[in-house]
């Protein structure tokens, strides 16, 4: 099942609900959404910093990760990017493919 991690920036309003649900309480609500596509939670981790958290996820495919991304930004709550994560085996295909590419300006 393809990995995504999920970098997370919480808005004002999504603070306050951070506080009322704490952080367990909002790993059983991605879980419960994660569930409902699907897929399943690798990790949540929490962060100081520019991002709030950090999620690794397992969805079903980009359509699933879409799904999430789209109620992620209308609730307001967070701004998310989605990032989608490659096993090594992955990246040996990728790097042993050929492709032909030329670079700007050449």
């Amino acid at each position: 099942m393809p990995k995504y991690m999920l970098k997370c920036r919480y808005t004002i309003e999504g603070l306050k609900g951070l506080r009322e649900d704490g952080g367990t309480g909002r790993r059983e609500a991605i879980i419960a959404s994660l569930n409902s596509l699907g897929g399943k939670l690798e990790g949540l981790y929490f962060a100081f910093g520019e991002d709030d958290a950090f999620v690794v996820v397992d969805l079903p495919d980009n359509v699933a990760a879409a799904t999430v991304a789209v109620a992620v930004a209308a609730s307001g709550a967070l701004h998310m990017q989605t990032i989608p994560l490659l096993t090594p085996e992955e990246m040996d295909k990728a790097v042993k493919q050929k492709v032909t590419y030329r670079p700007p300006g050449r």
